[in-house]
């Protein structure tokens, strides 16, 4: 045990300017002091960092670094993307949940995946149908659940809009209606308990990352105890609804003549019900996590900037006015794309509170960082989109400052930062195929919400400072976002 340990604490280890770690246990007594907040911890850290950087290392346990340096990130996801997969370790603990999907993959098993889903995004049809299922989500179940809500009601749009995002991505990408926001809104039991252990695995699993003995949930696993008896029950239940879906999709007598995604993997008939199971979830967390958060994050974020509601609100008629559209009528595609400064309020949103904070990989072969700096194969290397957004050698001074006009040019049109700098979508070959669809869904959401409606951060809420995060595999805002509706008419 000496010589092991004399061993390890002889090799070479990731720093992090200004913080000293212990000689014998690293960052493990920090670690346990700020694992309930490691996210605000660690962008402290690389904020206070010339490198923009945080190492990390615990003796025998984890070792490795989280990086917010947009070369070093370019250099992970693009020059020598080959040598930073995502590796056993991360797919490992992810593998219960997510399978071998698109989202915890490497190599051969990744790159199929990827190819046949970037080929159904690519077709006009698939375009067409997310337009189309999800104005009619808005037209038909968001706004009259809202508008019978105007009033003294108080409503959680978190959990409002995660109903949305999954009604959505279940018609775009497998062709089902789960309905959770028909009805008025009032799930079935068997939908609620799902939606339950759905955020309840992320959370599990996302624990087992988040534990600094890296042995103890294989453990927990084994005698099936603790958070781990729990993670089971939850996985259970997440999986026997994707099964649902693809066995009724199997079914199906025309899955060549439907437009949504899973049909097109099910009508070429080479992969397993397993296989198609991890490919569903995949999409369901892509599709319902991160657009309802990125939406949680903006209408808090705009309840305290009525100037902002203001112009967007004028940019939407603007765009009614130009296309000859008139209030309540669907926005077609070219209609959302032309609304500049709604698209800016977003992406500010987003780099403020980016719905995937971060980023696991690990070093496959020792590499040397463009700034000389050694990393160790072996070694994870995350990458922190929640640290870029903060980072003034970045963004400025005013870098902490809601300000969508940094997104703008002179002629007032959008203008997209580097994916290296901006990594809400990622970069290089794994960045994400349904940006586009994301972003359709957010446009069509804010502006039609606020042509009409008026949304009130609920007062304890808007008096309480930032609300708390969950860190999950999403961002999500701890206890929901509780507000009240008005109609304009009655603000």
């Amino acid at each position: 045990m000496s010589y092991q340990l004399t061993r390890t604490l002889a090799k070479k280890k990731p720093t992090t300017h200004g913080f000293k770690a212990h000689p014998l246990l690293g960052y493990l007594p920090a670690f346990l002091n700020n694992s309930h907040r490691f996210l605000d911890w660690s962008s402290e850290l690389i904020a206070g960092s010339p490198e923009m950087r945080m190492g990390f290392w615990i003796p025998g346990m984890r070792t490795g670094f989280v990086t917010a340096n947009p070369v070093d990130v370019e250099h992970i996801l693009r020059t020598n993307f080959p040598n930073y997969p995502k590796r056993e370790h991360a797919i490992g603990m992810l593998e219960d949940f997510l399978g071998h999907g698109l989202f915890n993959s490497d190599g051969d098993q990744w790159l199929w995946q990827r190819k046949n889903a970037s080929y159904e995004f690519s077709k006009r049809s698939l375009r067409r149908f997310v337009v189309d299922v999800v104005q009619d989500e808005v037209a038909n179940r968001l706004l009259p659940l809202l508008r019978r809500a105007a009033g003294d009601v108080v409503v959680d749009l978190q959990d409002v809009l995660q109903r949305f995002g999954f009604d959505t991505i279940c018609m775009v990408a497998f062709g089902h209606d789960p309905r959770c926001l028909a009805d008025g809104g009032v799930l079935e039991e068997s939908k609620s308990e799902f939606m339950h252990s759905f955020a309840e695995a992320q959370d599990l699993v996302i624990g087992r990352f988040m534990d600094p003995i890296g042995i103890s949930w294989k453990i927990k696993k084994m005698f099936n105890v603790g958070t781990e008896r729990r993670l089971k029950k939850a996985v259970a239940d997440v999986h026997a609804f994707a099964m649902d879906i693809v066995r009724a999709r199997r079914q199906s007598a025309s899955v060549e003549d439907r437009d949504d995604v899973l049909s097109k993997f099910v009508a070429s008939d080479d992969y397993s019900d397993e296989v198609l199971r991890d490919i569903v979830l995949s999409f369901l967390i892509a599709g319902r996590e991160t657009t309802s958060s990125g939406l949680t994050w903006f209408f808090w974020l705009v309840s305290s900037r009525p100037d902002v509601v203001v112009q967007i609100a004028d940019e939407v008629r603007a765009v009614r006015k130009a296309t000859g559209t008139r209030p309540g009528e669907p926005f077609g595609f070219d209609a959302l794309r032309e609304m500049h400064y709604l698209h800016a309020t977003l992406t500010e949103s987003m780099r403020l509170y980016p719905p995937v904070p971060m980023d696991p990989q690990s070093c496959a072969a020792d590499d040397t960082l463009p700034d000389g700096t050694f990393v160790r194969a072996g070694w994870f290397v995350n990458y922190s989109a929640d640290a870029m957004g903060r980072l003034a050698a970045i963004w400025g001074e005013d870098c902490m400052e809601y300000k969508p006009e940094r997104w703008l040019g002179e002629d007032g049109a959008f203008q997209p930062a580097s994916p290296f700098r901006f990594t809400v979508f990622h970069a290089g070959p794994r960045t994400c195929l349904g940006k586009e669809m994301t972003y359709v869904q957010m446009k069509s959401i804010v502006a039609n919400v606020f042509e009409e409606l008026v949304v009130d951060v609920f007062k304890e809420v808007a008096a309480g400072g930032v609300p708390e995060h969950v860190f999950s595999v999403t961002l999500r805002m701890k206890g929901g976002l509780p507000m009240k509706i008005r109609r304009k008419t009655e603000a």
